[in-house]
């Protein structure tokens, strides 16, 4: 049962072959047995699992139906989920039981699917190699030396690990694109306000993005569909209609417009990354599509972007963990401003501090011209070149990150090093629009993703692509090895 897609998952419980529940108490016997070797979840939810797996199955026998009933998922732990502790993989929150669901975790729920728990994730959301949480790094199932890339790193090895079918993850700046790369998997970063936030415990709010991890772009299109929506509660979200994404994978890529930047394939990209961008374009183009030569002139200017204008908004954000009203709290403080300090400097990780810091000082007075607002006159300047190349082609291809998986503590001491690996995917959140990570091959027995970015609510297009792709190969079907 554990090698079954959420989409396969669906017709065996139409096809009554097992009930919810059976493949909830599989599923949980798995991570019991295989989880401590990935250090994937922070909480396993096993009494909650099997009472809602017990009443999907008493759904479907009163006759209801739907692709996500008694479908087993996890959800990233910045989803807040009632009477559930929810971390965001910080000390801070250790203690932290959510008084409401998050829209995401109701809408799933509401929707029949069985949650097995909450997932690991950078501290924050704040890193690219979920090392950085408080619970412990999170292993590659690939290579158990390999870092399974952040910040969605343990919705991604759980998925990878086929402990279960599906997760939910968040993007910031490629947290679900680049684990996704690194792990095998597809993920989808859907446009800025396609899926509500409201609920999910806030990194940058004007670039985070909840999305699926899954297998398959079929399975990213029933879990997305299941997420996305209007949200009254989150004032940006957006009140568009969701498109019927499962309806659109079949439409075949005959005309298919696919943008090459020439910016993508310079200096610190692994050649061998490129060879496999290369032969995924080829396939396309057998299968309808045509290739164009494109450029992206401002992509060079993104991460010196990116870096001032998400930790600015994670300073802010993150004023709110003080001590006083909710999660951890020092011991003894001898005033105000020693519980403000001391409950700050202990609860909260050094990533994190390193990110505060830069971002207060980008907002303080005399810096915020040159720093802050310099920084978002570039993001205009990158969305107006997708706006510009988003004319001539139809969507963009390129590889998710310029390396493979790189080893556990390889880059700690170096955190440059390893925000330069964000180099292809932050230019889509600062910009808004959806982008696509898909299985592309291996390289020295470390998947490789491949990138795909489309204009504004064009999600389904993403999702159709990368289907047809995976229909013509089966990079997505290899298993880690031990799982």
């Amino acid at each position: 049962m554990h090698q079954l897609t959420l989409a396969e998952i669906a017709r065996s419980l139409n096809a009554k072959d097992f009930s919810a529940e059976e493949l909830t108490r599989t599923l949980l016997a798995r991570i019991q047995q295989l989880d401590p070797q990935l250090n994937s979840f922070i909480s396993v939810t096993e009494e909650q699992a099997i009472a809602q797996a017990k009443a999907a199955d008493a759904r479907r026998a009163a006759g209801e139906a739907g692709a996500l009933l008694g479908a087993p998922i996890a959800h990233k732990d910045l989803f807040c989920t009632l009477d559930v502790r929810t971390s965001c993989g910080s000390k801070i929150l250790d203690n932290f039981k959510a008084p409401y669901d998050a829209t995401v975790v109701a809408k799933l729920q509401a929707a029949g699917a069985v949650s097995l728990g909450k997932l690991n994730m950078d501290e924050f959301a704040m890193g690219s190699s979920n090392e950085s949480s408080y619970y412990g790094a999170v292993k590659n199932p690939w290579n158990l030396e390999r870092v399974p890339g952040g910040s969605s790193g343990g919705s991604a090895a759980a998925v990878a690990a086929r402990l279960i079918p599906a997760a939910t993850g968040t993007d910031t700046g490629g947290s679900i694109r680049q684990p996704a790369a690194f792990t095998n998997l597809t993920g989808i970063k859907p446009t800025y306000g396609r899926v509500s936030r409201w609920g999910m415990i806030a990194y940058a709010s004007s670039l985070d993005q909840g999305g699926p991890l899954a297998r398959t772009a079929e399975d990213c299109a029933l879990l997305l569909g299941g997420m996305a929506g209007f949200d009254p509660k989150d004032s940006t979200c957006v009140d568009q209609p969701v498109d019927d994404y499962l309806a659109g994978l079949n439409q075949p890529l005959a005309g298919l417009r696919i943008g090459l930047p020439k910016e993508y394939f310079g200096a610190g990209l692994d050649s061998r990354i490129a060879d496999a961008v290369l032969a995924v374009v080829e396939e396309l183009k057998k299968l309808g599509a045509t290739v164009k030569d494109i450029s992206l002139p401002n992509m060079q200017h993104a991460i010196p972007a990116y870096y001032v204008i998400a930790p600015a908004e994670a300073s802010s954000n993150l004023s709110r963990f003080d001590g006083v009203r909710f999660g951890y709290r020092c011991e003894n403080p001898q005033n105000l401003e020693d519980l403000y300090k001391r409950s700050r400097a202990e609860g909260f990780g050094a990533e994190v501090k390193r990110r505060i810091m830069v971002g207060a000082y980008a907002l303080s007075a005399g810096y915020y011209d040159a720093y802050y607002l310099k920084a978002q006159k570039i993001r205009r300047l990158i969305k107006n070149d997708f706006m510009a190349a988003f004319g001539e082609v139809d969507v963009i291809l390129g590889p998710t990150t310029p390396n493979p998986a790189w080893k556990l503590g390889e880059k700690n001491n170096d955190p440059v090093a390893q925000y330069l690996e964000d180099i292809y995917t932050i230019t889509a959140n600062l910009a808004g629009i959806p982008g696509l990570s898909m299985p592309a091959g291996f390289v020295d027995g470390l998947p490789v993703g491949v990138q795909l970015l489309a204009p504004y609510f064009q999600e389904g297009r993403l999702l159709n692509v990368a289907h047809q792709y995976q229909q013509a190969t089966d990079w997505h079907k290899q298993a880690p090895a031990g799982f």
